[in-house]
């Protein structure tokens, strides 16, 4: 059935797969684009966590995608940044994946001036967000440094017109770190001087310098670039000491310049700037010393004659002595004058006061006869209180009499007691045979209670005398009254 679709067909070709169609492209493509050199605009760089770049390449009408492997990153002279047009040099294959060409990046550089200047205003201008470039920032040169630290290249004529001209003024201790100041690692190596002579402490072996000249000789924009890099700008803003840069000639313009405390135009000009010329300064110390003996003189003489109108107005000091022991005496004498009026006036009040005492034997017999009025009103008072609560006693007296139970006695009633001269007062509390105890108002008998009062024969009962009245006051110790409840 394959064979007879295949006649019908009228092609006899043999077919390819996918993946041989790929590779066959790819060994075209590579083969004919080994080595390409291709000018276009960085859009969208990114770098992946694996370390390799990808970015696009593009132009007014076409788009390339562009890959710079882990390995290569490290020798690229400028890295991606969007928007920067560049020269890309590398080699073409195919991504079989997805169906595409793309190109493998190998160098890059920047295509034209005008580019850099670009790249140069848009990191001056991220820069300057940030405030590295601030004037608050900046930090004073010191005016006598002892030690400087030179960041250039030790084999340029800068640092030989440098340490010339250094020898034209005091003397300064000299530390050179040695970079390359052009090429694709003069960035890094810069930075690492800034920062290593930032980080010497200032008590080790070797003196910290008080501040450091960063600088370079003239050139194309290319050839300073490595001074306008981002990890150089930084390290300059971060450095805890002065930095002046030095780089180029005068029309000559870094990034660094804007982050250094003081720019100077040349190198030469940096070495002026950071140490004072000996003859100027010694003749400028000659003037200050000249002007100060001069203020010194004027200020001596000044005061020479101040002393001497102040001298005029002072008194001699025996004479201030003896007025004022004169002031004393007359201030002494009113002392011991007004002490006398003092004294007198106190004896007069004094003599006023004891004519106004009385005698005590006055007083004492006064006194004595108030207490004899007094004690005679007391007994008085004691005697007229004593009979008023007689009288009192009495009158109770004769009412406890008249409820006494012994006036009842006397009306012919008796009182019953048990044994124990408990009164039984009901029948039924006293038992046969009690022995109980009959108080009459003569006297006491005993008795004994029987069981019936139907046998007992009434007896005559004889009239008998009324007994004397007892006296209102029982004789002390005496308990016959009984009570009846």
């Amino acid at each position: 059935m394959e064979e007879g679709d295949q006649q019908n067909s009228g092609d006899n070709a043999p077919y390819l797969t996918i993946s041989e169609l790929s590779r066959a492209v790819k060994t075209t493509v590579e083969t004919a684009f080994e080595y390409v050199r291709v000018r276009a605009e960085i859009s969208r760089p990114n770098k992946a966590p694996s370390g390799h770049l990808y970015f696009t390449l593009k132009d007014d009408r076409s788009t390339l995608a562009a890959v710079c492997w882990k390995t290569m990153t490290a020798n690229l002279a400028v890295q991606p940044e969007e928007g920067l047009e560049v020269i890309a040099t590398g080699r073409l294959t195919t991504f079989a994946g997805q169906s595409k060409y793309q190109i493998i990046v190998s160098q890059i550089e920047v295509a034209g001036e005008g580019a850099l200047l670009k790249q140069l205003e848009d990191r001056r201008r991220m820069l300057a967000a940030e405030g590295l470039f601030d004037q608050e920032r900046k930090k004073k040169i010191p005016k006598m440094p002892t030690t400087i630290g030179v960041v250039t290249s030790p084999t340029g004529a800068v640092i030989r017109d440098i340490l010339h001209r250094l020898q034209d003024r005091f003397g300064v201790h000299v530390m050179i770190w040695g970079t390359l100041v052009q090429g694709r690692d003069a960035a890094a190596q810069v930075a690492a001087a800034i920062r290593g002579f930032d980080a010497m402490p200032e008590d080790g072996p070797l003196p910290r310098p008080d501040v450091l000249i960063i600088a370079r000789g003239g050139g194309a924009l290319e050839d300073l670039w490595a001074f306008n890099e981002e990890v150089v700008v930084r390290a300059v803003a971060e450095c805890r000491i002065p930095v002046i840069s030095a780089i180029g000639h005068e029309t000559d313009t870094t990034l660094i310049d804007f982050a250094a405390d003081l720019r100077a135009p040349t190198p030469t000009a940096a070495a002026e700037l950071a140490v004072p010329v000996k003859t100027d300064l010694a003749a400028y110390l000659s003037e200050v010393n000249a002007r100060l003996m001069r203020a010194t003189a004027r200020k001596l003489e000044n005061a020479g004659q101040q002393t001497a109108l102040a001298a005029r107005g002072l008194v001699d000091p025996a004479d201030l002595i003896q007025r004022r022991a004169q002031a004393l005496d007359y201030a002494l004498g009113g002392l011991f004058r007004g002490l006398d009026r003092w004294l007198s006036a106190r004896a007069l009040r004094l003599s006023g006061l004891a004519g106004r005492l009385r005698p005590p034997e006055i007083k004492l017999a006064e006194a004595s006869g108030r207490l004899s009025q007094i004690g005679q009103r007391f007994d008085q008072h004691f005697a007229t209180g004593l009979i008023h609560r007689q009288q009192r006693l009495d009158n109770l007296v004769k009412l406890l009499d008249a409820n006494s139970f012994e006036r009842v006695l006397d009306r012919g009633f008796a009182l019953v007691t048990d044994a124990t001269g408990a009164p039984i007062k009901r029948a039924a509390a006293a038992p046969d045979q009690a022995n109980v105890m009959i108080r009459f108002a003569d006297g006491t008998r005993g008795a004994v209670l029987g069981g019936d009062s139907s046998g007992l024969i009434p007896q005559p009962v004889k009239a008998k005398s009324k007994p004397a009245r007892k006296p209102a006051h029982k004789p002390a110790g005496d308990d016959r009254q009984d009570k009846l409840f």
